[in-house]
C-alpha cells in the first residue's frame, strides 16, 4: 500500500497479538492512546533494570546515567520537533498540563507585555477545541477579566474564517488552536492564523496532540510561539508530554510549580530560579516515562514520518469510501483526505454511540465513543456523541474491513 511495511512493523507491538472475545484484536483507538511498540518498552525496562537513579542530584555513577539519558531524551524530542535547541523544550506530564503551564504565565501584573493580560483583552480559540484548550482559558478569563472568543465552524467540519478580521483583532493577546482535531481529523490551516495572529502581535500556542504522532512538525516553520504535545499518543508511555515554546518567552515567563530542581538559591527570605526548562520542571520528573519517550522518537524516526503520512492517508481515503458507502452511517467532519488526519467520528442512525462501541468490542474492534472531550463540536453538529475510529502506522486495511463488517452487525443488531 506504501513505502511502509506494515506487517513487518506489527510484529513490534506485543499487543496487537492478543485477541478480545476470541477473535483478533482490531485497535482502532490510537486517537486516544497508541500501543507501545517492544523498544519503547525495552528501554523503560533496561532503565529501570540498570540505570534507575534521580536526575540533577548525584555524581554517583547511576545519577550521572539517569541523567545522561533523561536530557538525552530532550535532546531527541527537541530534534523530533525542530527545535532550535533542548533548552526550548519543557517535560510536561501531558498536554493538558503544558498548556496550564502557558496559561498561568498570563497575569494583569506579568513583568513582560506580551504576558499582561486583563479586562479589555481577548483570547481566541476554536469550536472544535478538546476541552484542555478550553477550560485552561475559560479559567484564565475569569480570573484576569478578558475575554474569551472563538471561531465557529463549517458544515463540512473547518474553522469557519469568515469573521476571522473580527475575531483576531488588536485586542487579542493570544490564539489557542488545535493543529489537528482529535474528533473532526480536520488539519486546520496553521499558517494563516500564525500570520494574523503575529500581525495584531498575539502570541500563538498550538495543541500539536495529534498532529506530533502523526504528520512531520517544524516547530521552528510553523512559526508559533508555544506548541504543546504528549507522549502517549506516539507510541511513549503515558505521564510524559512537552511544551515547546520560543527561548525567549520560557525566559520571561514565572515559574509553575515550587519546588527541588527548579531553584537557583533558596533563603528564608525570598528564592531566585533556574534559567528554563529547568524553571519549570519542579521535583522528581518522570524519567523513565521521558526515556521511553526519546526511545518512542527513535522508531518514528527509523520509520519515517513521510512514510507515516503516506500510509496513514492511503488508509483514511480507505476508511472514507468504506464508511461512506453504508447509507446509514453519517461522517462528522471532512469527507476528503484534503487537510485531514486518520481520524474519523461518525454516527449510526438510530443507534447510540454506545451502543455501537459495544457491539464493535464483542467482534474484537476496539473503538472510542463518547464526545471525545469535544463536546461543543458534539453540540455544533447536533449529536450527543460519535464513534471514533483513529488509525496509526500499524493500522491496516483489514482492520478498516473488520470495523465495517462490525457496523454491519450494528445495524442487524438494531435493524
Amino acid at each position: 500500500m506504501t513505502a511502509l511495511d506494515v506487517e513487518s512493523l506489527r510484529k513490534d507491538f506485543p499487543i496487537l497479538e492478543r485477541t478480545i472475545n476470541g477473535k483478533p484484536l482490531v485497535y482502532l483507538d490510537s486517537g486516544n492512546t497508541s500501543q507501545k511498540p517492544r523498544q519503547v518498552i525495552d528501554a523503560v525496562r533496561e532503565h529501570y533494570e540498570r540505570h534507575n537513579a534521580n536526575v540533577a542530584r548525584s555524581v554517583h555513577t547511576l545519577g550521572t546515567e539517569s541523567t545522561a539519558a533523561y536530557e538525552g531524551a530532550r535532546e531527541k524530542i527537541a530534534a523530533f520537533v525542530g527545535a532550535a535547541s533542548a533548552s526550548e523544550i519543557v517535560f510536561t506530564k501531558n498536554s493538558t498540563e503544558a498548556i496550564n503551564l502557558v496559561a498561568h504565565a498570563f497575569t494583569p501584573g506579568a513583568d513582560d507585555p506580551r504576558l499582561r493580560l486583563g479586562p479589555g483583552d481577548e483570547i481566541v480559540v476554536t469550536e472544535m477545541e478538546h476541552h484542555s484548550n478550553i477550560v485552561p482559558w475559560q479559567l484564565l478569563a475569569r480570573r484576569t477579566g478578558a475575554t474569551l472568543r472563538w471561531f465557529g465552524l463549517t458544515d463540512e467540519g473547518r474553522l469557519d474564517l469568515s469573521d476571522i478580521d473580527e475575531l483576531i483583532n488588536p485586542r487579542t493577546k493570544l490564539v489557542s488552536v488545535v493543529h489537528y482535531s482529535n474528533i473532526l481529523g480536520t488539519i486546520n490551516p496553521v499558517e494563516l492564523l500564525v500570520a494574523k495572529a503575529h500581525a495584531v502581535g498575539a502570541l500563538v500556542l498550538l495543541d500539536g496532540s495529534q498532529s506530533v504522532p502523526h504528520v512531520p512538525v517544524d516547530v521552528t516553520a510553523l512559526g508559533a510561539d508555544f506548541v504543546a504535545f504528549t507522549g502517549h499518543k506516539m507510541l511513549g508511555p503515558t505521564g510524559i508530554g512537552a511544551l515547546w515554546a520560543r527561548y525567549e518567552l520560557l525566559d520571561a515567563m514565572p515559574p509553575f510549580l515550587g519546588g527541588g530542581s527548579m531553584i537557583e538559591t533558596v533563603s528564608m527570605t525570598g528564592t531566585t530560579f533556574l534559567p528554563p526548562p529547568a524553571r519549570f520542571e519542579a521535583g522528581t520528573p518522570p524519567i523513565a516515562q521521558a526515556i521511553g519517550l526519546g526511545a518512542a522518537v527513535d522508531y518514528l524516526a527509523a520509520v519515517g514520518m513521510d512514510n507515516v503520512v503516506a500510509h496513514e492517508k492511503a488508509l483514511t481515503a480507505y476508511a472514507l469510501d468504506a464508511l461512506g458507502s453504508l447509507p446509514y452511517i453519517r461522517i462528522i467532519g471532512p469527507t476528503s483526505t484534503v487537510d485531514r488526519g486518520a481520524t474519523i467520528s461518525f454516527t449510526v442512525q438510530d443507534v447510540h454511540p454506545h451502543d455501537v462501541g459495544q457491539i464493535l468490542d464483542d467482534e474484537g474492534v476496539q473503538v472510542r465513543v463518547g464526545h471525545h472531550c469535544a463536546r461543543p463540536t458534539c453540540v455544533r453538529f447536533g449529536v450527543p456523541a460519535t464513534t471514533r475510529a483513529s488509525f496509526y502506522l500499524y493500522t491496516t486495511t483489514d482492520e478498516i474491513d473488520a470495523l465495517v463488517r462490525g457496523i454491519e452487525q450494528v445495524r442487524k443488531v438494531f435493524a
